[in-house]
């Protein structure tokens, strides 16, 4: 991604009292498209490709100004694993709000990981939203990993996958 592309999508950014510098068919005009979903999927996957943390921020951005499909699900999913950005929560919540049953194992990696630019956060956060991510998603496996994190070293993880399993009862 080049600067100027960048600064593009930063213009899609909501300021508060101000809302967007650009409009999203702006962007879609700079980068020649008309399919703002299929271009923030290969935007993540070249940032993912090229281990590029700031692209992987520019991408989230115009991702969640479009939309996220289900081909967004294998990229994301590769970064939950990844250590080299800090985009963790951002993409946690994407696998969630798409509600894949590809996403279990990320999202109960992301429940137990702590990332070392997390490690302040005493209420885990990134733990939290992978949970309730775990918790909205259909089938056993999903069930299944809610049921191992009840045996966590950590309470609030044990705690927050007990309630998900009690909000999942029919």
């Amino acid at each position: 991604m080049t600067p100027e592309d960048r600064q593009l999508i930063m213009g899609l950014v909501h300021v508060p009292g101000g809302g967007r510098r650009l409009s999203p068919e702006e962007v879609l005009q700079h980068f020649r498209t008309e399919d703002g979903q299929a271009l923030g999927c290969r935007l993540l996957q070249d940032a993912l490709d090229r281990r590029d943390a700031l692209d992987v921020e520019m991408a989230l951005i115009l991702c969640t100004s479009f939309g996220f499909t289900a081909d967004h699900v294998s990229p994301l999913v590769q970064l939950c694993w990844a250590e080299w950005h800090q985009k963790h929560e951002d993409v946690v919540a994407a696998l969630s709000a798409l509600r894949s049953p590809r996403a279990v194992d990320a999202l109960h990696h992301a429940a137990q990981w702590v990332p070392d630019y997390l490690d302040y956060d005493e209420n885990r956060s990134l733990a939290a939203k992978a949970i309730r991510g775990l918790g909205a998603l259909p089938g056993p496996e999903a069930e299944h990993a809610l049921m191992q994190l009840l045996e966590s070293n950590e309470a609030v993880v044990r705690e927050r996958a007990a309630q998900q399993l009690e909000r999942r009862k029919p």
